[in-house]
């Protein structure tokens, strides 16, 4: 009898590499003419998995926001996992920028996931495991399928394929 082969979708965000981006954005911040008097922070709760950003004004919220997300790409990290929050006025005429992580996939989007696998019609199983998805079939050309089918499907989280047995 044939061995099953296997593999985990999961979507995660590596916060070593994160705060690595973090720090570089800082330091660019810094150096740029335009943006120098802004005296823009930025904070990682490693914890919460949140980043709080606090900047003068809207130009430079933005322009530090994209300067982040420069740095997580370069860095090999999906934007997809940032999920920004509505600025609010802070202390002193700034702003404040809540910036979530989103790590882990929700029940629904495993639900969609799932949904598409099935839909293929190949012969997998997926079964929704807390925050991942585990995927098992015999032939490793139908798990390929599928690894290809997810990535193709664009999503608004980031995922990644791990345990590949």
């Amino acid at each position: 009898m044939a061995k099953n082969s296997s593999f985990d979708i999961v979507s995660e965000v590596d916060l070593q590499e994160v705060d690595n981006a973090i720090n570089q954005a800082i330091k660019e911040i810094r150096q740029r003419y335009d943006l120098k008097d802004s005296k823009t922070e930025l904070e990682l709760n490693k914890k919460d998995k949140l980043i709080t950003m606090n900047t003068k004004d809207d130009y430079s919220r933005k322009q530090s926001i994209d300067i982040l997300q420069t740095k997580l790409i370069k860095r090999g990290l999906s934007i997809k996992a940032l999920k920004m929050e509505e600025p609010e006025p802070a202390a002193g005429g700034r702003l404040r920028q809540v910036i979530n992580l989103q790590s882990g996939i929700s029940k629904d989007n495993a639900k969609k996931i799932t949904k598409l696998i099935k839909n293929l019609k190949l012969r997998v199983s997926a079964q929704i495991m807390d925050e991942k998805i585990r995927v098992q079939g015999a032939k490793k050309d139908d798990l390929q399928a599928v690894i290809t089918a997810v990535k193709d499907a664009d999503y608004d989280f980031p995922t990644q394929f791990v345990n590949y047995q």
